[in-house]
């Protein structure tokens, strides 16, 4: 059985969270609106209509949720900061009150021994900004630069060594931008194309503004991705599927990595020419100290002449009838170390550190102080077998966090999927440890056989 003695000593074990999804408290203490709390308001946006107003009610409840943290031996906590309790007009006056949350958040985790990792960006764009055309307009660039300078000012000398500047820009470009299904709901190439580029530009703006403040910290930013490939071995379906990598996987790690866009796979993004600038080319490129890679599953893709500009569709895994989690993402551990081995192959010498990766599964629940999810602990099991098998393989993969801590707000799905360690009750507020967070304690633990930790 896998050991944590098996992996290096400096391993950074840890789990990952996002601001709009537990912190809740969305109109408290001067924080602005976000575009996620306007979507979340338009009636049939979110599964059963759910907000996250309270999530997990992280704002108020961080002590406790340290205090978990430490009970199961967890040593890094990653968190975004939310842009609008900062900021809540997106740039200008700031709003002390969220900082000194921040402040204390950081403080309090340090003294329990839990290194921060903190996010700068997951989503949670000031309504204010969007009002202006949010990602699709040029000025977000300097807004952005603005949110990463206040950060970098403010929270850097508390003891903040490792930042990461956006989480998965090709989905909040995608989902938010061409196909409008996550916030703020637009659609189109006209809204994609330039939230693409402006996105890939702020990689590099929040690596400079940030490094400004002191050289000793570690930057990196996370990138969604899964491992593709064909349904079939016909040329079509293997040219579908290079296309599908290109878009789901490529096109913002080859820009930071300074390759530019994929457009030799990608044609139809040529269109990003109109709304480059002088010195945008080379302003793509960051210097990221580790690339964080986001994987929870494969892809399977074929060839499809009604689907514009891609010319691929995605084969779910209900469809192919393979286990799958409730999102029914295919469980397929070795994708994982495809997209380690991918990712790390830009430069061998930059570290990966897999900055999320998870499940949703139904948990069982007889309202007792005891869940079971055995699916969660053996996908959490398999997959961190996988990173074990990248190190194997020379890779220099420095980490591994679970999404998530505590069930939450999952985006377009409402709080029906649960990917949390700890059970939420979201009339009470009251959070059980299942039994994947017992197993993942006691690993961390180098105890063989997960117990409940006291």
């Amino acid at each position: 059985m896998l050991k944590r003695s098996d992996f290096p000593e400096n391993f950074s074990w840890g789990v990952s969270t996002a601001a709009l999804q537990i912190e809740g408290a969305w109109n408290k203490d001067g924080k602005g609106p976000s575009v996620w709390d306007t979507f979340s308001a338009r009636k049939g946006k979110i599964y059963r209509n759910h907000h996250p107003e309270t999530a997990c009610d992280f704002y108020h409840r961080y002590p406790e949720d340290i205090r978990i943290l430490k009970n199961l031996n967890i040593e890094n906590f990653r968190f975004s900061l939310s842009w609008p309790r900062i900021l809540p007009e997106g740039r200008g006056r700031i709003n002390q009150k969220g900082l000194d949350f921040y402040k204390r958040l950081i403080d309090a985790l340090l003294r329990q021994g839990i290194n921060p990792w903190v996010t700068l960006y997951h989503w949670d764009l000031p309504q204010a900004l969007e009002n202006r055309g949010g990602w699709t307009n040029r000025d977000i660039l300097q807004a952005f630069g603005e949110f990463a300078d206040t950060a970098g000012k403010e929270l850097m000398h508390r003891g903040v060594k490792n930042w990461i500047v956006l989480n998965e820009p090709m989905v909040f470009t995608g989902a938010g931008y061409f196909l409008g299904y996550h916030a703020p709901g637009r659609k189109g190439f006209s809204n994609f194309i330039p939230a693409m580029l402006h996105a890939a530009l702020c990689t590099s703006i929040g690596e400079k503004t940030l490094r400004s403040y002191e050289s000793d910290v570690r930057i990196g930013s996370a990138y969604s991705c899964s491992y593709i490939t064909p349904l079939t071995e016909t040329e079509a379906d293997i040219k579908a599927s290079k296309r599908a990598d290109a878009l789901f996987n490529r096109l913002f790690i080859e820009p930071a990595s300074g390759l530019g866009f994929p457009l030799e796979d990608l044609p139809f993004l040529r269109r990003v020419e109109k709304w480059m600038k002088s010195g945008d080319e080379s302003g793509l490129k960051a210097n990221l100290d580790f690339t964080g890679v986001q994987n929870y599953t494969r892809e399977v893709v074929a060839s499809s002449r009604f689907v514009p500009y891609l010319g691929a569709k995605l084969v779910n895994a209900r469809k192919r009838r393979v286990l799958h989690t409730e999102m029914v993402w295919e469980v397929f551990p070795e994708a994982l170390f495809q997209m380690i081995r991918q990712f790390a192959s830009y430069n061998p010498e930059r570290p990966v550190v897999v900055t999320e990766n998870g499940a949703a599964f139904p948990d069982f629940y007889n309202g007792k102080p005891l869940v079971f999810d055995p699916l969660r602990k053996a996908y959490l099991q398999d997959h961190i077998g996988q990173v074990k098998k990248a190190i194997d393989h020379g890779i220099r993969a420095e980490g591994y966090f679970v999404w998530t801590l505590v069930d939450n707000f999952e985006w377009a799905e409402g709080y029906r999927p649960r990917f949390g360690l700890v059970y939420l009750e979201p009339e009470t507020q009251n959070r059980i440890i299942k039994e994947s967070g017992r197993w993942y304690g006691a690993f961390l633990a180098g105890v063989e056989s997960a117990s409940h930790p006291e």
